[in-house]
């Protein structure tokens, strides 16, 4: 048999071994799925999904990454729903003709642990860029009124 044709007939039947392993080990199904999950917005069955891929096989980098980036879109998607609760509770606190002192200190208290909170997300390049947005979006609205608050 001819060498030129031998060498690409090898590559090709590794790469289809290799691939034909990759789809139908369990782990790496399970990662495949996270991966569809994660990319569709639903962090909670992408993070179970590569959680049970890693357990199958610690050495799936792919399950590793998806379970560390579910964890981070988690934390962005709660930071987002906390700012929306506490913007909800200023505004019918706003809507008073006089804002008492307790409820000044209840909007500072709300607008400082928004400001904290933001500090510990860390977005990677993978984080949904409109998640990172809402973000930073409702701090700096937290800052504003914080400021405004503390005058």
């Amino acid at each position: 048999m001819n060498i030129k044709l031998t060498i690409p007939l090898v590559a090709v039947s590794l790469v289809l071994g290799m691939a034909g392993y990759f789809f139908t080990h369990p782990s790496y199904e399970k990662s495949i799925k996270a991966k569809y999950y994660f990319e569709m917005g639903d962090y909670h069955r992408a993070l179970e999904l590569s959680r049970e891929a890693f357990s199958l096989d610690v050495y799936n980098r792919m399950a590793s990454t998806i379970s560390a980036q579910s964890i981070t879109s988690l934390k962005y998607v709660s930071y987002v729903e906390t700012g929306k609760k506490y913007m909800k509770q200023i505004d019918e606190i706003a809507t008073h003709e006089n804002i008492s002192d307790a409820d000044k200190a209840k909007i500072r208290l709300m607008c400082n642990i928004m400001v904290d909170e933001y500090v510990k997300l860390a977005p990677s390049v993978i984080t949904d860029k409109e998640l990172v947005k809402d973000a930073a979006k409702y701090h700096d609205g937290f800052e504003k009124l914080l400021e405004k608050v503390t005058d």
